[in-house]
C-alpha cells in the first residue's frame, strides 16, 4: 500500500529560483553538470564582464573607458531601481535573470574603470613626448619576469624580450620621468640573458612606440649590456639555483627527453628542440611546455595524496599543501604568469579535493576579477585566457562527462583520466584556433595518451630540483627516471605531427575563436538529445567523406610519382628530390632548422644521400641544423665560393655536430662542386652548370655564384638554379651549349625576383616553375613582372607562400602538380 502526500502550496523558499540563481531541479545544464550543481551566474557574470571590458578598453584610450564605465554605472543604477520597484513592478523575467545583469554592468564598470587608471599613467605626456622623438634614455628598471628569446636568423646576434617595470627615465637633453609603468626590453648583448626577475638594473638604448593593446608604454631597444644594481630577491635566486640544478640534472639525458623535461616542470624550454616545439604545436599538446594551473594541481595533488595516505587531519594537509604551493611558486620563480597558474591550479585542487564545483566556481570567477582588476594586461594574455578556460573545463565540463562514463562502465581512474583532458582540450579549443589558424583533429587523443605520463614526468623532476643543490646524483637519477614518461610525452607529440591533416585551417583571430566558440556551444547543446546527436554524427560524417578525400584519400603526402618537392620553409630555399624509400637528396635547407625538418618529415626522409648547397646566405643555409635532426646525411657538396663566412660556419658546424654524435653515421667533411661534377643516386642524376666561372664585382657576388643544378628524376628535367640573378644567367647562356639549361621544371632563382634575364626564361621553356618565397616578405618577392612573363608562356607557377609545400609529379599524362596548403606562420 502506497501512501501519497497533499500537494503544498509553495512557500517562499520554495517559490521559484532565487534572483539570478538556477533552478534546482531538471535535466543536466549542457548535458554535463546536473541542474543541482550548478552555481550561482552572477559572480561569474561579473569577472567575465570585468575580462571582456578590460580586453576591449586595452585597445582604447583613457576617456573612452571612463565613457564605458561612466555608461555602464547609470545602466545599473536604473535597472537595479526597477528591480527593487523604485521603477515600477519588476516582470517576472527582470525579476529572474535582471541580477545577473546588473552583474554584468557592474564587472564593465570595475574593468573599464581599472584599465583606465593604468591607461592614464601609461599615456602620460611626458613620456609620449620622448617615445614619438625616439629619444636616447637611460633607465632604472626592475624586472617583470625572465628573459625570453626571440627565435630569428642563424648567424646574427639574438635578441631577448625583457618585460620590465620602469622606475626612472633620463633623456640625453636631461629631461627626466619618474613614471610606474611597462616597459618592453629589446636587447642583443647576451649580458641580458642572465638576468632574474625582480632585478633592479640601469640601462641605456632608443626609445620607440609600442604595437598597441596591452599595458607596455614604450620599447627600449639597446646594445650595451645592463648595469645591475645589488642582487636579485632571495626567492628569485632560490629559483635560480634549482633550475640551474634542474638543468645540470637533465645534461645526461637525450637532447628530446632532456630538453622537454625543465619545460614540463618549470617552464624553461631554453635547451627544447625546434622540432619538438612544432610537434606539441601541431598536436595541441604546447600547453605542457609552460608553467600552467595543471602543474600546480599535480605537485600540489601529489601531496595530497600522500597526506590522505598517512591519514592526517585536515588542517595538517592544508597546511603541507600550501607549503607544498609555496614552495612550486618559489621554484618556478614567482613571475605574474606563475602567480596566475598557481591561482588557477589551487582553484582547481579545490574542486577535487572538496567534490564541490559549485564552490570552486564562484572562486573562479573572484580570482579572475581580482586578477584582471590588479592586472588589466591579463586581459589580453592568453596563457591567461588558457588556464581560465582549462580551469573552467575541469569544473563545469569534467565531472558530468567523468560521471557519465562511469555510468556505462567505465573504471571510475580511467574515467577521471578521460574526462579532464577532453574537456580542457574543448574548453581552450577556441583561443588556440583563434591564435593558431587551425583546428588540431589529433588535439584530443594526443593528450588522452600522455596524461598517465605527464604527473609522474613532473612529479620526478620537481624531486630532480629540490634534491639538486645537496645530492647531484641523486638529482640525475630522479631526471633519468623522468625522462622515459617525457620520452613517450615526445614520441605522442611526434607521431601525431605526423598524422595526414593533424590540422585543418580555420579562420584565425577573434572571428575565428568565436565562430569555434559557438560550435562548441552548439555541440554541447546538442549531445543532449538523441536525434541531433543522430542528426550532428551524420553531418560529420558526410563532411569527413566530402571534404577530406581531397586531401587524405586522393592525394595523401608526399604524392605518388613526385620528382620534387618544393619546401614551405618561409623566404628561403629548400628542395627535395627522392632517390628511393626514406633517401633523398636535399637543395639548401632554408633560414631555419625546425621548418626543413618538418618537411622532410612529412616525406619520410630518414637519410640524405646529399646535401647540396647553392650559396651561403642565411636564407639557404639557416636551416641546416634541421636537415640534420635526426637523420643521417652522406655527403654534403657546397659552392666554391665561400661567401658569406658566416653561412660556411653553420654548414660546417652542422657537420662535425653529426660526426661527433654517437650512432649517427659519420658525415664527409663538406667539398666544392664545381663546374661539370655530376652525382647519381637511385633515380635521381645531378650535374653542376654553373657558376662558368667566378664572378666578381656583381650587385651580389654570392648570390651570383650559385651552384646551378640540373636534375633529372624519372625522365624529367629539373633546373635548380640558386639565386643566381643576371649576371650568372648571362655568364651560362654565354659559355654553355644553348639546350645545356632546357628543363620541365624550373626552379625560378632568387625566390622570383625582377633581378632575371628573359632570355634566360625564354633559354629554360619551363612547362612548371616553383618559385620559393615567404609570406607578406619585405623584398617585394615575386616580382609581378617575372610572374607575368611566365604565365604569357604558359607556365605553370606554383608559390609556397600561397601553396605551401608544392610537389612536382610525374605519371601516365605527363607532369603534374600537387600543394600541400600554405602555413601563414612561414614569413
Amino acid at each position: 500500500m502506497t501512501t501519497r502526500s497533499a500537494p503544498t502550496t509553495p512557500g517562499p523558499a520554495q517559490s521559484g529560483p532565487a534572483p539570478g540563481g538556477p533552478a534546482r531541479s531538471g535535466p543536466a545544464w549542457f548535458g554535463v553538470v546536473p541542474a543541482e550543481a550548478v552555481p550561482d551566474l552572477r559572480l561569474a557574470g561579473l569577472a567575465v564582464a570585468a575580462w571582456l571590458t578590460a580586453l576591449v578598453c586595452l585597445h582604447r584610450t583613457a576617456p573612452a573607458a571612463v565613457l564605458l564605465a561612466a555608461l555602464a554605472t547609470g545602466l545599473a543604477a536604473l535597472l537595479t531601481a526597477h528591480l527593487l520597484g523604485r521603477l515600477g513592478r519588476p516582470t517576472r523575467l527582470a525579476r529572474r535573470y535582471g541580477w545577473i545583469v546588473v552583474a554584468v554592468l557592474i564587472g564593465v564598470v570595475c574593468g573599464a574603470s581599472a584599465t583606465a587608471a593604468r591607461l592614464h599613467v601609461r599615456d602620460a605626456a611626458p613620456l609620449r613626448a620622448l617615445v614619438d622623438d625616439r629619444a636616447r634614455v637611460t633607465v632604472d628598471l626592475v624586472l617583470r619576469d625572465d628573459p625570453r628569446p626571440v627565435r630569428g636568423a642563424p648567424g646574427r646576434p639574438a635578441t631577448l624580450l625583457v618585460s620590465a617595470d620602469l622606475v626612472e627615465l633620463t633623456a640625453a637633453d636631461g629631461r627626466r620621468v619618474a613614471v610606474g609603468v611597462r616597459l618592453l626590453v629589446l636587447a642583443t648583448d647576451p649580458a641580458w640573458r642572465s638576468l632574474l626577475p625582480g632585478q633592479r638594473l640601469s640601462a641605456q638604448g632608443r626609445l620607440t612606440a609600442p604595437r598597441g593593446g596591452d599595458l607596455t608604454a614604450a620599447v627600449l631597444t639597446t646594445s650595451v649590456p645592463p648595469v645591475p644594481h645589488g642582487p636579485p630577491p632571495w626567492l628569485q635566486r632560490a629559483a635560480g639555483t634549482l633550475r640551474a640544478g634542474l638543468q645540470r640534472a637533465c645534461e645526461p639525458l637525450p637532447d628530446e627527453p632532456g630538453g622537454l623535461l625543465p619545460g614540463l616542470v618549470v617552464g624553461d624550454t631554453s635547451r627544447l628542440p625546434a622540432t619538438v616545439e612544432e610537434d606539441f604545436r601541431t598536436t595541441g599538446m604546447t600547453h605542457l611546455n609552460a608553467v600552467s594551473g595543471s602543474n600546480v594541481a599535480i605537485v600540489v595533488g601529489a601531496v595530497l595524496l600522500l597526506v590522505r595516505w598517512s591519514r592526517a587531519g585536515p588542517r595538517a594537509g592544508a597546511l603541507l599543501c600550501g607549503l607544498a604551493l609555496v614552495g612550486f611558486v618559489i621554484l618556478v620563480r614567482p613571475s605574474p604568469s606563475v602567480v596566475r597558474a598557481a591561482t588557477m591550479g589551487a582553484i582547481g585542487l579545490l574542486a577535487l579535493a572538496t567534490g564541490r564545483p559549485r564552490v570552486a566556481l564562484p572562486a573562479l570567477g573572484a580570482a579572475v576579477l581580482v586578477l584582471v582588476l590588479v592586472d588589466p594586461d591579463l586581459a589580453g594574455d592568453p596563457g591567461f585566457a588558457l588556464s581560465v578556460l582549462a580551469t573552467g573545463g575541469l569544473l563545469l565540463l569534467a565531472p558530468g562527462w567523468r560521471d557519465a562514463l562511469r555510468r556505462r562502465g567505465v573504471p571510475a581512474g580511467l574515467a577521471e583520466a578521460l574526462a579532464v583532458p577532453a574537456a580542457a582540450q574543448l574548453a581552450c579549443g577556441p583561443v588556440v584556433a583563434g591564435i593558431s589558424g587551425t583546428v588540431s583533429l589529433v588535439a584530443v587523443p594526443a593528450n588522452l595518451l600522455v596524461v598517465p605520463a605527464i604527473a609522474p614526468a613532473t612529479v620526478l623532476g620537481v624531486l630532480a630540483a629540490v634534491v639538486s643543490p645537496l645530492w647531484p646524483a641523486g638529482a640525475e637519477f630522479a631526471a633519468w627516471l623522468a625522462s622515459w614518461p617525457a620520452w613517450w610525452l615526445v614520441t605522442v607529440a611526434g607521431v601525431g605531427a605526423r598524422l595526414p591533416l593533424g590540422t585543418v585551417p580555420w579562420p584565425g583571430g577573434v572571428p575565428g575563436a568565436l565562430l569555434l566558440a559557438g560550435a562548441t556551444v552548439g555541440l554541447l547543446l546538442a549531445i543532449r538529445r538523441p536525434m541531433l546527436r543522430r542528426l550532428l554524427a551524420v553531418g560529420v560524417v558526410a563532411v569527413l567523406l566530402g571534404a577530406l578525400p581531397v586531401r587524405i584519400l586522393a592525394v595523401g603526402w608526399p604524392p605518388r610519382g613526385w620528382v620534387l618537392v618544393g619546401c614551405d620553409v618561409g623566404q628561403g630555399d629548400a628542395l627535395v628530390l627522392p632517390v628511393a624509400d626514406g633517401r633523398a637528396v636535399v637543395v639548401d635547407a632554408g633560414p631555419e632548422p625546425s621548418a626543413v625538418d618538418g618537411c622532410l618529415r612529412r616525406l619520410g626522409v630518414r637519410e640524405v644521400s646529399l646535401l647540396l648547397v647553392s650559396h651561403f646566405h642565411v636564407d639557404h643555409v639557416g636551416g641546416v641544423g634541421g636537415v640534420f635532426r635526426g637523420r643521417r646525411v652522406v655527403e654534403v657538396r657546397t659552392p666554391g665560393v665561400a661567401e658569406p663566412s658566416a653561412g660556411r660556419d653553420l654548414v660546417n658546424a652542422a657537420v662535425s655536430g653529426q660526426q661527433r654524435r654517437p650512432g649517427a653515421g659519420g658525415t664527409e667533411v663538406p667539398r666544392p662542386a664545381p663546374v661539370g661534377w655530376s652525382y647519381r643516386a637511385g633515380g635521381v642524376e645531378l650535374v653542376v652548370l654553373g657558376p662558368p666561372y667566378p664572378l666578381r664585382g656583381t650587385r651580389s657576388d654570392p648570390n651570383n655564384n650559385s651552384l646551378v643544378l640540373r636534375a633529372t628524376v624519372a625522365g624529367v628535367r629539373i633546373l635548380l638554379a640558386g639565386d643566381a640573378e643576371t649576371e650568372e644567367q648571362r655568364a651560362l647562356l654565354d659559355r654553355g651549349p644553348p639546350d645545356a639549361v632546357r628543363a620541365e621544371v624550373l626552379k625560378v632563382a632568387h625566390h622570383g625576383s625582377a633581378y632575371q634575364d628573359p632570355e634566360f626564361l625564354r633559354a629554360v621553356r619551363p612547362s612548371v616553375a616553383v618559385v620559393q618565397v615567404g609570406v607578406d616578405n619585405d623584398y617585394g618577392h615575386p616580382s609581378p613582372s617575372i610572374l607575368s612573363h611566365l604565365a604569357r608562356d604558359g607556365v605553370r607557377v606554383l608559390r609556397t607562400d600561397t601553396d605551401g609545400d608544392v610537389a612536382v609529379v610525374t605519371g601516365r599524362h605527363g607532369l603534374a602538380v600537387v600543394t600541400r596548403g600554405a602555413d601563414r606562420r612561414r614569413r
